[in-house]
């Protein structure tokens, strides 16, 4: 499952994450600009950004946004909402990222963090965000990752449901560390594809030496996108929130 992401990240991607929306979107990146406080015409990336969803609501609020993702099926679908090409989308793998200027702000949404097998490659993606921060104006960063102990207590083991004429079933499960899922998409001729998914769980202490070591500064940490505390046992979500240092 090492290159998992490679092959997942396609058109049925597309299908079975649809009930992600612009408006959630906006939602959120009301609440991350009242967490950055940067001023309007401030340059953000939005690391793995997928089909730019965030892109360009953060773009609409006046900032100047650069995405980045290693799937060339979802940089088409963020293309398809960048009309005007207000917001720059790129290509490229977040453990090396083809940039060499420095941003205002990065942030790096909906878990798209612990993708790799092994600490040290998940930890250089954070010694990236730590590279593409400004170091003038210690550039501020949000990661929002799943609470590790929430999905232990609450995970589905199984699910299924329809698209469209199309069967979607979702089989979860923790394993050696990692919370792992198999999507079984089956259309109406029976044709099955399958793909898998599997993020590292690094509870709140761990996440946490592993941004210090990167050089990251850790303000705050939310539950939620309505800013609620993060609660080790009630919150869905770990949003990490803070800047660069030195």
């Amino acid at each position: 499952m090492s290159d998992w992401y490679r092959k997942s990240f396609g058109d049925d991607y597309l299908l079975v994450y649809k009930h992600r929306d612009m408006e959630g979107a906006y939602h959120e990146v009301k609440r991350m600009i009242e967490w950055l406080k940067l001023p309007q015409e401030s340059s953000v990336l939005d690391l793995c950004c997928g089909m730019g969803r965030h892109s360009m609501a953060l773009r609409d609020f006046g900032y100047k946004v650069t995405g980045v993702d290693l799937s060339s099926v979802l940089l088409m679908e963020a293309n398809k909402l960048n009309v005007n090409k207000e917001v720059r989308f790129l290509q490229g793998d977040m453990r090396n990222v083809p940039l060499t200027e420095t941003f205002d702000a990065v942030v790096n949404l909906f878990t798209s963090f612990g993708y790799f097998e092994h600490d040290e490659e998940n930890e250089r993606v954070l010694r990236e965000i730590y590279r593409l921060l400004a170091p003038e104006s210690k550039g501020k960063f949000i990661i929002d990752y799943m609470n590790p102990d929430y999905v232990k207590q609450h995970l589905v083991p199984f699910s299924s449901r329809m698209e469209g004429g199309i069967t979607i079933e979702e089989n979860r499960r923790i394993e050696d560390g990692f919370v792992k899922k198999t999507i079984v998409v089956r259309d109406s001729d029976a044709v099955e594809r399958t793909y898998l998914e599997q993020v590292k769980l690094y509870g709140l202490e761990a996440f946490r030496e592993m941004l210090d070591r990167s050089g990251l500064e850790v303000t705050h940490v939310y539950g939620d996108y309505h800013a609620s505390e993060y609660d080790r046992n009630e919150s869905k979500r770990m949003i990490f929130v803070g800047h660069r240092r030195g």
